[in-house]
């Protein structure tokens, strides 16, 4: 129990440093685009956030895989 604990505070701790490096590579990203959804579009977001934050939420989901496909 307590080394999921460990893991799971690396992970989020490592990926929450990863947003803030995001935010401030992209302050002054001219590139812009939206994101097209079912119900919507989402306002003009820099590709560079869109492809980063895509990253940071695979890598953080990810890590619970193992969690989840445990062996006997």
């Amino acid at each position: 129990m307590y080394f999921l604990i460990k893991r799971l505070f690396f992970t989020a701790s490592v990926n929450i440093f990863f947003l803030l490096v995001l935010f401030l590579v992209i302050q002054n990203s001219p590139v812009k685009s939206k994101v097209d959804f079912i119900i919507g579009e989402t306002i003009e977001l820099p590709n560079s956030f869109i492809f980063g934050s895509s990253f940071i939420s695979g890598s953080f989901l990810g890590s619970f895989l193992p969690f989840f496909l445990k062996r006997d």
